[in-house]
């Protein structure tokens, strides 16, 4: 059996990375795989008995796969009031600028918040880049997801966050980090899902997708209506939640794809919990990571599979 290990020095090959300060909070990395001096990284290691010298702790892989069992306490992250997750993919042209505007805006609120940039294998300067990223107020942290896919990053990032309010949006800031100023009272107020919503009343398309992905996205949507009802749009990438709601579905997900969202949300509603809907002001970035030929072929398989299980449930 594979086994989670906390390594000082250099990680093994493909391996699932974490970087953490040896204080065990927070995240620095200066690379997807190299060290930061005065970190250990986290890494999974098919066979540990190749783990080396160097190894200080180990835990057994089903932390990471899915299940009811608790991360590694060197991977959570310290309490704030609000922690934002940004899943990131070969990002380095799109998420510097992305980044510099959402500290500017937290570091502007009252209440205590952080980021996280979850890299999804890059292979450009995605982690250098965003590594170098500092405030002096709202901490950036950098961790790793070896498992391809949105879901699998957003997943990772909610399981190893200690805030009150956790929620995650994309790297190209298409949805403006303004919107929080809807979204935050709504959760303070008793709200424990809130997200944005291109199709909602008074939702501002600024710059349309192409007409083709627009018929795409129509046709999609009447498959999605039967899994999750009620929600005009699940696919923005801006969600947020209650802490403890967030933590308490993720290890139930397992898409790792685009229709992540859709099983979240469905989660979400089978506990009972209200999904609120906020408008936003929506422009299409060019550099998406979507292919709309696999990518989309994949979400709508995953989308017939959940429905399938809700139907047999």
């Amino acid at each position: 059996m594979g086994e989670i290990l906390v390594q000082a020095g250099q990680p093994a090959a493909d391996a699932d990375l974490f970087q953490v300060p040896a204080d065990g909070f927070g995240a620095a990395a200066d690379g997807f795989g190299a060290v930061a001096d005065g970190a250990v990284a986290v890494a999974y290691v098919p066979n540990p008995a190749d783990a080396g010298d160097d190894a200080v702790a180990y835990v057994p892989d089903r932390a990471v796969a899915g299940d009811d069992l608790e991360f590694p306490a060197a991977l959570l992250r310290p309490a704030c009031h609000l922690e934002l997750l940004i899943p990131s993919r070969n990002e380095a042209r799109r998420l510097p600028s992305t980044l510099t505007r959402t500290i500017e805006y937290l570091e502007a609120q009252t209440y205590s918040s952080s980021i996280v940039v979850i890299d999804n294998g890059s292979i450009d300067h995605t982690v250098d880049l965003a590594s170098q990223v500092c405030s002096p107020t709202v901490p950036v942290s950098v961790i790793g997801c070896a498992q391809p896919g949105k879901g699998a990053a957003v997943r990772r990032g909610i399981r190893t966050s200690r805030a009150r309010f956790v929620g995650y949006m994309d790297a190209d800031l298409a949805t403006p980090i303004e919107t929080l100023d809807a979204v935050i009272p709504l959760l303070e107020n008793g709200c424990q899902a809130v997200v944005g919503s291109r199709r909602t009343d008074g939702a501002v398309l600024v710059e349309r997708q192409p007409f083709i992905r627009v018929v795409g996205g129509m046709a999609f949507r009447v498959m999605v209506n039967q899994v999750v009802r009620g929600v005009t749009d699940t696919q923005c990438g801006f969600k947020f939640f209650a802490g403890d709601l967030a933590r308490s579905v993720a290890p139930m997900l397992s898409i790792d794809g685009f229709a992540f969202d859709i099983e979240l949300l469905s989660a979400v509603a089978r506990q009972g919990v209200a999904i609120t809907e906020v408008p936003v002001v929506w422009s299409n970035k060019k550099g998406s990571t979507l292919r709309a030929k696999t990518d989309g072929a994949r979400a709508v398989a995953d989308v017939l599979r959940l429905a399938h299980r809700m139907s047999a449930s």
